[in-house]
């Protein structure tokens, strides 16, 4: 896995949305895994930012979210669709016939839908690009600890810790959700490249076990060892607790001088 360190949230920001938009305009017909939470806010807000005032192109780009809470309208405030509606697909010009978001209304046969949603993916060619973020338990998409690493698109009930950190988003008496529509880790692996990003000193064990700890279940993010394109972008803080944060130094630096398309 490549690390790529920077100082805060605003360089992520500046350094994923580079990754994301020359991948955009080396392919305008992109097939794009997007992820939600508070990191990838900024990072939809520099892509809104390369469109807006650099002409960054998403009228071709296909979308596929990770993942969406059962039990939710995609009218809801808490929802996934609506986060991407606010953050990000109303301010580029995507074609809403292009994006794909698990739908958080069915009802009955789960599996049969899960299926079809991986289905979507195999037809629109696979995804070129995943992005990502890491839950505190090291979970990628709704992928609790113990996921198998063959694991597709499917029905997860949540853990308790990852419903008590979303607790915050709800207001008082709402009822968090406990169980939601994700990829899974053999959906994420079978990704052409796959971009992690992470930020904030919470997130700092998790990153530790998942880049340095072994290949575990235990830490889904772990299983990202496995893929032969993977990059982890990290601030300050949540690389805080890596032992190797100097020899990813050096291995970024040689990166820029003989491989520089890994950083592109």
């Amino acid at each position: 896995m490549l690390v790529v360190l920077t100082s805060n949230h605003e360089e992520l920001n500046r350094e994923a949305g580079r990754i994301v938009g020359n991948a955009v305009r080396q392919n305008p017909a992109l097939r794009l895994g997007l992820a939600t939470g508070n990191t990838m806010i900024g990072v939809y807000h520099e892509l809104a930012r390369l469109h807006r005032e650099e002409a960054l192109d998403f009228s071709r780009v296909v979308t596929f979210n990770l993942d969406e809470y059962l039990g939710i309208s995609p009218t809801h405030p808490h929802s996934f669709h609506h986060f991407m509606l606010e953050n990000f697909f109303s301010h580029v010009n995507i074609d809403p016939r292009n994006v794909h978001i698990p739908d958080g209304t069915i009802t009955g046969d789960y599996e049969k839908y899960c299926a079809s949603f991986e289905d979507d993916i195999l037809r629109a060619g696979g995804i070129d690009l995943q992005i990502l973020g890491i839950g505190r338990n090291g979970h990628i998409g709704f992928n609790e600890p113990t996921s198998s690493f063959a694991s597709r698109t499917r029905l997860k009930v949540l853990s308790k810790a990852t419903v008590d950190d979303n607790r915050k988003f709800f207001g008082a008496g709402e009822t968090v959700p406990r169980c939601a529509i994700t990829m899974g880790i053999g959906t994420i692996l079978a990704s052409e490249r796959v971009l992690m990003l992470v930020t904030g000193a919470a997130k700092a064990t998790a990153v530790a076990h998942a880049i340095e700890g072994p290949i575990t279940s235990s830490v889904t993010a772990s299983a990202l060892q496995l893929h032969a394109d993977a990059t982890a972008i990290l601030d300050e803080e949540a690389a805080a607790q890596l032992k190797q944060k100097d020899y990813y130094r050096d291995v970024m630096e040689m990166t820029r001088l003989f491989t520089p398309s890994r950083l592109s």
